[in-house]
């Protein structure tokens, strides 16, 4: 985890208050939190940021999450250069495992199953950092092209003439490919 995104915005959790039952926490960004979010993101304003995290023990000190983040942004249209705001909603599991744990385990062998499972964010200490968290939680969610909406690109718009060996072959494209 980026250690900038806890300086800037930081909500630490003591383990000791998961016990078998559930624990919710929201948390909430202030005016200054998300200026600063924002010029590390390089946008040009968060309006609000907020997490609601539902905190339970899996087993050995890995602990399970449930967030549900909701943010108000203003981010630069990749067609018109205009900013615009928009808001973003997501819900997402995170597991906390101990960075120690973590070192010792097998090496990752991706597959589908592994990329549909919840993220996993290692820890030390006794407490985790959930504004970290939802910072980065929010920087994943920020759409890396965005578009106001109505933006359309100008007709023929990255259409290049076809030239050279290969343009026979365009001749056999299928429709719609």
């Amino acid at each position: 985890m980026n250690d900038e995104m806890s300086e800037i915005f930081s909500r630490r959790m003591k383990l000791g208050g998961v016990a078998t039952a559930p624990v919710k926490r929201v948390i909430t960004a202030t005016a200054a939190e998300c200026a600063a979010l924002a010029a590390l993101f390089g946008l040009p304003g968060i309006a609000a940021l907020e997490g609601e995290f539902v905190v339970s023990h899996e087993r050995g000190g890995v602990l399970l999450a449930d967030l549900k983040l909701s943010a108000s942004v203003t981010q630069i249209c990749v067609v018109t250069l205009e900013p615009f705001d928009t808001k973003i909603t997501e819900a997402t599991k995170l597991r906390f495992v101990p960075a120690a744990k973590l070192r010792d385990a097998e090496p990752l062998v991706l597959d589908a199953e592994t990329l549909d499972g919840p993220d996993e964010i290692p820890y030390g200490g006794d407490t985790i950092d959930l504004g970290a968290v939802l910072a980065e939680q929010l920087a994943l969610a920020l759409d890396p092209y965005p578009r106001k909406p109505g933006a359309t690109l100008p007709e023929g718009f990255g259409e290049e003439e076809a030239s050279g060996p290969m343009a026979a072959l365009l001749a056999f494209k299928k429709p719609g490919i």
